[in-house]
């Protein structure tokens, strides 16, 4: 990023947080990928909230910007989603970085949500709210009794560009792999498990791409959806997977068990849009398969008679290659910024919301500075 782009990033958000009026600048933990572009959010975060601590997604880390993060002066910890399972490692981590104090969890992926009651309920401070950024946290807290309101910005309609240009990446990404052994899209199969946002996004790319289409969503709606934009929908998802050349899991949820990776058709290649940990079920899996990497990207699993290809080992494949969308990933940030001031302000419920009274401001404001 050149020195104008972050001084106009900046001014951006900038501007934003003065738009957001914030009752009090609590405490602030950030979760989030530290990619290129990230240490402008990070300050802006830092602007808006006593920022304690950044806790970088381990697999979707940019060295230079982790760098740039800690050189700002903010500390970085180490994220693991056993910090957050165990309620006194959780309670005493945050006592350690913010006793006493006004917090709000700023999340990707529901790493707070099994320990959010005894953080509640023990913490010295007080947990104002937790922000969530993705549709897998999103259901993550959906499916809580909720001490706390969690303020979602998943299925706000300024991360449609975002969803888009991922979908695109995750392709891009999962071609250039296969491309890498000589195999192409064109003439396999494609499965698309998860029909949502993202999903979606992803078979209208593969379709585009002149590729043959099944998906699968647990969600008998989201399959009446796919099946009236055109692709073929799959009665269950394991009987879909013999004759899939491609399978790219887009729940935010677990897509393959342990028990479906034998129905995989000889030579399939499997991504995933989120982390393994969240997608696939691979424990005992090498009790079964040998595990030979074909490349660092391209992990053959072979026993006798059956073999198939994990792509990044089952992380986001899109990582790859920067997973960057651009500044439209800027829209939906200057949100979570919103979120983080309306959560100030003290005067939400425990249970799910949103901020959608802030989005034609954030559009408009993104449009000055981004459309030029």
């Amino acid at each position: 990023m050149e020195a104008f782009e972050r001084a106009n990033l900046d001014a951006y958000f900038g501007r934003i947080v003065a738009q957001v009026p914030a009752d009090e600048r609590p405490s602030s933990f950030l979760i989030t990928h530290v990619l290129p572009e990230r240490p402008a959010f990070v300050r802006a975060v830092g602007h808006l909230t006593d920022l304690r601590a950044v806790l970088p997604k381990p697999k979707s880390i940019d060295n230079v910007a982790a760098r740039q993060v800690e050189a700002d002066g903010y500390v970085c910890d180490r994220l693991s989603r056993d910090l957050f399972s165990d309620a006194d490692r959780a309670v005493d981590y945050l006592e350690a970085r913010a006793a006493g104090r006004p917090v709000v969890l700023l999340d990707v992926g529901g790493y707070f949500a099994p320990v959010l009651t005894e953080l509640c309920d023990r913490f010295s401070g007080e947990v104002l709210g937790v922000v969530e950024d993705t549709e897998n946290g999103h259901q993550r807290y959906q499916d809580l009794k909720l001490p706390c309101p969690v303020v979602s910005v998943a299925r706000s309609p300024l991360k449609d560009p975002e969803d888009y240009l991922v979908g695109q990446s995750v392709v891009f990404s999962a071609e250039a792999l296969m491309r890498s052994r000589g195999d192409i899209l064109h003439g396999r199969n494609a499965l698309v498990i998860g029909f949502g946002k993202l999903g979606s996004s992803i078979a209208r790319l593969l379709h585009v791409k002149g590729v043959r289409v099944t998906v699968y969503d647990i969600d008998p709606v989201r399959r009446t959806q796919g099946l009236s934009q055109g692709f073929t929908v799959a009665r269950d998802c394991r009987s879909a997977l013999v004759d899939a050349g491609l399978v790219l899991c887009a729940t935010g949820r677990l897509s393959l068990h342990g028990e479906d990776f034998p129905q995989l058709r000889n030579g399939a290649y499997v991504a995933t849009v989120t982390s393994s940990e969240d997608e696939l079920e691979m424990d005992g899996l090498t009790e079964v398969y040998d595990r030979t990497p074909i490349t660092d990207d391209i992990t053959r699993y072979m026993t006798t008679g059956h073999y198939f290809y994990l792509l990044n080992k089952g992380n986001a494949v899109n990582f790859l290659h920067g997973a960057s969308v651009g500044p439209f990933i800027f829209l939906v940030q200057a949100e979570i910024l919103a979120a983080v001031a309306r959560l100030s302000q003290r005067n939400l419920e425990p249970g799910m919301h949103e901020v959608a009274d802030c989005r034609p401001m954030i559009a408009a404001t993104w449009l000055n500075y981004f459309n030029r």
